[in-house]
């Protein structure tokens, strides 16, 4: 698998390049900020952007999405609740963002239990509302990338709009938790983790 993470903007969220060691075709998850830094080591790893994919809808994990989109002509994914549409997604992070990010309607919305294919590259959406409610998370080849759900050490955030610490906990427990415990986590933020490390000493949720 390529495979590259970078830290981005002010907030330092952590943007993942995701690809496929055979054809190079691959994804971008949680292009918060610096696009032409993110373009740069997409052609340095020479992947193809099928997918640009988000965890939820706040700003620091989707300022690049509209130039990275642009320059690729990748599709752009982002988490769907029950009653998203993709109008109403980026009117939400619009909102989030203060009106700053200029965010495109994604082309598709991802709800649990759906796949993201690509070649020999095959991630489930987890849909973990809690910390925004259209959050979801990312799984495959031993490899959880959690968004803002699940830190090391810690969890996101619950005092936005729409947050829920009970939801949050019960995405946790009741799916994150059930990975195997040697599942790497590439959280949005800070260092990765396992599962089993974070149900073995995780503070918040245990």
């Amino acid at each position: 698998m390529v495979f590259k993470a970078l830290t981005v903007g002010f907030i330092a969220t952590n943007c993942y390049i995701v690809g496929s060691e055979a054809t190079h075709r691959g994804m971008v998850i949680d292009p918060g900020a610096s696009a032409k830094t993110i373009l740069t080591e997409v052609n340095n790893l020479n992947v193809k952007v099928e997918y640009i994919i988000v965890t939820h809808s706040h700003f620091d994990h989707l300022g690049a999405v509209k130039t990275l989109k642009a320059a690729t002509g990748a599709r752009f994914a982002a988490g769907g609740a029950a009653k998203t549409t993709p109008r109403a997604f980026s009117r939400m992070a619009a909102m989030m963002s203060g009106g700053s990010v200029n965010v495109p309607e994604p082309d598709l919305l991802l709800k649990e239990g759906d796949a993201v294919d690509i070649d020999d590259l095959h991630f489930e959406v987890l849909f973990t509302p809690g910390h925004s409610p259209d959050e979801i998370c990312l799984y495959g080849h031993g490899i959880l990338f959690s968004g803002d759900t699940l830190f090391n050490s810690g969890i996101g955030r619950t005092d936005f709009p729409g947050c829920s610490l009970e939801q949050l906990a019960d995405s946790i427990k009741n799916k994150l938790y059930k990975l195997p415990d040697n599942t790497l986590v590439y959280p949005g933020h800070g260092p990765a983790t396992t599962i089993g490390d974070e149900k073995r000493g995780n503070p918040f949720v245990r």
